[in-house]
């Protein structure tokens, strides 16, 4: 799901709205019961006033009167005078807080779902970063980094893209589709090269998406590698035993319980998941001998899910050589000005696409607990 900044900024003038109208609710309510209150009070004074002047007569029972009209008069001002400096208290509140943030919408660049790009850059040279774990929330999604490649591609005055990595891998299928984009593009565009620059860790799902780039610079101390796959998990079924505790599991299907933590595995299932993970492992493979073709060397340890130094990368052909962003901008791309076509959020964005990912975490884990997870680590 992709929230535009119109969305973000109309999601939190509705909750400050909404607030707004709770407060000046609560104020209206309190007011009125305090008003009530009162005349009810000056009501019963007034009547015991009444009732302690039954017997006087002329000018005691008029002053007894005036007295206590006076008395309701100097407590309805009272009241009001209160009102007006409450409401007046909360407006000048309100106001600031809406100017501070109005500043934060403009400090903090509130432009979410957006680039840094500016207009008129010049010939430059694009700047696309993938940092953590690649997966379908967050900054590296196939979502946001393809959207990033497809700009700063179509963009005439970028001479080149720089995809700059620091990754630990994540997710195959996301992987996947972003290195299938970067094919695409590479097609599309023919004159305009990607170079991969690998900073930190460009490892298992990093490095199947920095395969499909025109060449990929390293630093001598970067870690690069691990062409594997892993599915992880644990199994209580001993500790369960230990303890007297029973497993009532009811399927339709005498696989459905397939990698049940809590219930033993049986050796068809293992055979299953270990074809799954070969299936998986061998795409993988593909699409690196795709990307990098007769570039890597004839060594059987590349694809066993081993990783190596920068230095290294390059003497297997993982890597073409060593370089930096700044480096490659100036050095092989002859064009040093950088400007950043990464997909940047916002902190309302942030904070919505935060929540949202937190319910549909929790939700997607109640309900594929059981259910095995491929991922490249």
């Amino acid at each position: 799901m992709c929230f535009s900044a119109y969305r973000a900024r109309a999601f939190i003038f509705g909750v400050v709205v909404e607030c707004a109208i709770y407060v000046f609710t609560g104020i209206y309510m309190t007011d009125n019961f305090l008003s009530d209150v009162l005349h009810r009070k000056s009501m019963s004074v007034g009547l015991g006033s009444d009732q302690g002047t039954h017997g006087e007569i002329g000018s005691a029972g008029e002053t007894k009167a005036w007295e206590r009209e006076m008395l309701e008069k100097v407590l309805m001002e009272s009241i009001k005078e209160q009102r007006r400096a409450r409401r007046w208290k909360i407006f000048f509140r309100f106001f600031v807080f809406a100017i501070i943030g109005l500043i934060a919408c403009y400090v903090f660049d509130f432009g979410v779902g957006s680039s840094t790009v500016v207009a008129g850059s010049g010939r430059h040279t694009a700047l696309v970063s993938l940092n953590g774990e690649i997966g379908t929330e967050g900054k590296a999604s196939a979502e946001n980094i393809n959207n990033a490649l497809a700009s700063a591609f179509d963009d005439a005055k970028a001479a080149a893209v720089i995809l700059r990595i620091n990754s630990p891998g994540g997710s195959p299928v996301q992987a996947g589709i972003i290195y299938d984009d970067i094919m695409r593009l590479r097609v599309k565009y023919p004159k305009k090269p990607l170079y991969v620059v690998v900073e930190e860790i460009c490892t298992s799902g990093g490095y199947y998406v920095a395969s499909a780039a025109t060449r990929i610079y390293v630093d001598k101390a970067s870690l690069v590698g691990s062409i594997g796959v892993l599915m992880d998990g644990f199994g209580f079924t001993g500790l369960m035993d230990k303890l007297g505790v029973e497993r009532r599991l009811l399927t339709a299907g005498k696989n459905k319980g397939f990698l049940d933590l809590f219930s033993p595995q049986s050796d068809g299932q293992k055979v299953h998941a270990q074809n799954m993970l070969d299936e998986i492992h061998q795409q993988f493979i593909d699409a690196v001998r795709k990307g990098r073709g007769d570039r890597l060397k004839d060594n059987p340890e590349i694809f066993t899910g081993l990783f190596w130094t920068g230095q290294k990368s390059v003497d297997l052909g993982l890597a073409d050589g060593f370089g930096s962003v700044s480096s490659v901008a100036r050095d092989i791309v002859k064009a040093p000005h950088l400007v950043d076509y990464t997909v940047k959020y916002g902190f309302p964005e942030l904070m919505v696409r935060r929540f949202l990912a937190f319910v549909g975490t929790f939700t997607m884990n109640a309900l594929i607990a059981e259910l095995p997870f491929f991922s490249m680590r």
